[in-house]
């Protein structure tokens, strides 16, 4: 309902009923008990499903996620009464056609206000992951989060650590992918909550970084992430991708230098993401853009320095590298255009390279490793592996040497 008061083309509807759960399954030929205990059960109408639930109220939280028990209720009032915000406390009644607002959600919407239905410690005490709904709501729509509501976060935290990893990982990513990132990571900050999910980025605030950027590390990671494009897991490498900094300073203020900050704010990212429980895929992508992300192209590479460049990267990530060094770039704050020059020579070069080429790994060798072993004559085993990388790292120099005849001629050459 709040979705489609605003305007927005709702992403799903839920439906409150009177009738018992037993009923709604009599009432309709195909239906699921997915949540029957708790008086939900799915109906399948077609190609849709709908969730059907039943008036009711709830006990006590006492994992600090899910009532320990339900009651159904007679009325629709009571059943709102247990949302968790205002503009989620709104209904439509589709027999007469009238809009149920018991709590003054229609009123907050045109203010651009959460507000916790109720009580906020009560709300944030029944279900920890609300305060970090609020902070997605409030990120996503625009919206503030009403005084009483913000200042009851802080003392909900300790609800809010039983909630699981793999929870406030979805809503850390629904904030990051919708269109005011920084400012929804801000409000974690404002919360509390960053103190509880990503804790070491609080080590940038205040922490300057040197005459040549306008802001100290949170906030230049802000900045970043303001200027960036793309879905919610490409910025959060955005977020993290300068973590590291505070660990690795060192000089004067105005000079300071922080040297392989890249590499220690792989490992922390790496730290974060695992809490989080975060896929493979998505630690291996996270990770190398952090791990490649200071690049300041000479014209006077090599072409081998070019393509050993596009192989640590990955072809696959090559176009979320450009983009997170254009982020990096802008949000200095400071010789803006010709860090972006940089990039864009930066880029021709890889394309003219790759055109007269594709050899960026083993794979494209124009042999394999059963060749290797018939020319040294000895069996599987890592040597043939380690002729395979020395071969790779001939190619990238001289890939006018990659045909069967040069390379077959290399191998004993690199077998040491």
């Amino acid at each position: 309902m709040r979705d489609l008061l605003l305007g927005r083309k709702p992403g799903d509807w839920d439906v409150a009923t009177l009738a018992r759960p037993e009923e709604v399954c009599e009432e309709f030929e195909k239906t699921v008990p997915t949540g029957i205990a708790h008086g939900t059960v799915t109906v399948i109408l077609g190609g849709f499903s709908v969730e059907v639930t039943t008036f009711r109220g709830e006990g006590k939280y006492s994992d600090g996620r899910h009532p320990d028990g339900v009651v159904f209720l007679d009325s629709l009032t009571e059943d709102l009464k247990r949302r968790d915000f205002t503009v989620n406390a709104i209904a439509i009644d589709v027999a007469k056609k009238t809009i149920i607002d018991p709590f003054g959600g229609q009123r907050d919407l045109k203010r651009r206000l959460i507000r916790a239905v109720g009580d906020a410690r009560e709300r944030f005490n029944e279900d920890g992951l609300r305060p970090l709904r609020a902070v997605r709501l409030a990120s996503i729509l625009g919206f503030k989060i009403e005084k009483e509501t913000l200042a009851a976060i802080p003392a909900s935290l300790a609800i809010f650590r039983k909630v699981a990893p793999e929870r406030v990982r979805e809503e850390l990513l629904k904030i990051l992918g919708g269109p005011n990132p920084d400012r929804g990571v801000e409000l974690l900050r404002l919360s509390g909550l960053l103190t509880e999910i990503i804790p070491e980025l609080l080590e940038g605030i205040g922490f300057f970084q040197n005459r040549f950027h306008r802001f100290d590390v949170y906030r230049h990671a802000l900045e970043c992430l303001r200027h960036s494009r793309g879905d919610s897991v490409f910025r959060l490498a955005v977020l993290l991708h300068d973590i590291g900094k505070p660990r690795t300073a060192a000089g004067p203020e105005r000079e300071r230098t922080f040297y392989q900050h890249e590499r220690v704010s792989a490992e922390m990212a790496g730290a974060i993401l695992s809490r989080l429980r975060f896929s493979n895929e998505d630690r291996r992508r996270i990770v190398t853009l952090i791990q490649n992300h200071m690049v300041h192209y000479d014209p006077g590479w090599s072409d081998g320095a070019v393509r050993r460049l596009v192989r640590r990267i990955g072809l696959d990530l090559l176009d979320d590298a450009f983009r997170m060094q254009q982020a990096d770039v802008q949000g200095r704050g400071k010789l803006v255009e010709s860090g972006i020059s940089n990039l864009r020579r930066l880029r021709a070069r890889i394309r003219k390279v790759l055109k007269q080429d594709a050899v960026l790994k083993v794979t494209d060798l124009a042999i394999d490793g059963r060749k290797v072993m018939e020319i040294l004559k000895i069996q599987p085993g890592p040597v043939v592996g380690k002729v395979l990388d020395s071969l790779l790292e001939h190619v990238l120099d001289h890939p006018e040497d990659n045909t069967p005849e040069n390379l077959s001629r290399l191998v004993p050459i690199y077998h040491v």
